[in-house]
């Protein structure tokens, strides 16, 4: 039976879901690339006209992106908490309760790579928190590319 694989105790074990769950987050990636890239859109084209001064345009830049990685954080520790009460991906194991608040903390660990190791993922759950670390790391760099080049640009102003 296609999809199926017997474990040790000889019991039937669906393999699909888990396939599933790989090219959903797959597919999760593009959102969350869409929703950073509109947010700093729409920063980008904000701060300009802001009649305010240069180093507050900076302040709003720094607090847009980190209410845009804040928000890409809830929705991967979302995506955590739904496959973990759905099943069949694996768990995380540690000083862990299985709340959505344990979730997003463990997101926040994965996305900015920091991973401080008390929360550790266990079985194909591990794809997911491997995707969000790279998919983090690049929003993040993102970020700071933007501020740098925003920056560049406030400070070319103030000098003219």
């Amino acid at each position: 039976m296609a999809g199926n694989t017997r474990t040790t105790s000889g019991t039937r074990r669906n393999t699909r879901i888990p396939h599933i769950n790989s090219a959903s987050i797959t597919s999760f990636i593009p959102s969350l690339t869409d929703i950073h890239y509109e947010i700093l859109r729409l920063l980008s084209s904000l701060i300009p006209k802001l009649e305010i001064k240069h180093r507050l345009r900076v302040v709003i830049g720094v607090f847009g992106t980190i209410c845009a990685h804040i928000v890409e954080v809830w929705l991967f520790g979302l995506a955590f908490f739904l496959m973990l009460k759905h099943g069949g991906f694996g768990h995380l194991e540690g000083n862990f309760d299985g709340s959505l608040i344990d979730c997003v903390y463990f997101s926040f660990t994965n996305y900015t790579t920091l991973g401080y190791g008390d929360i550790e993922p266990l079985g194909n759950i591990r794809f997911a928190a491997g995707i969000e670390a790279i998919t983090g790391l690049s929003l993040i760099t993102w970020s700071a590319s933007f501020m740098f080049m925003e920056m560049t640009q406030f400070w070319q102003d103030e000098q003219a």
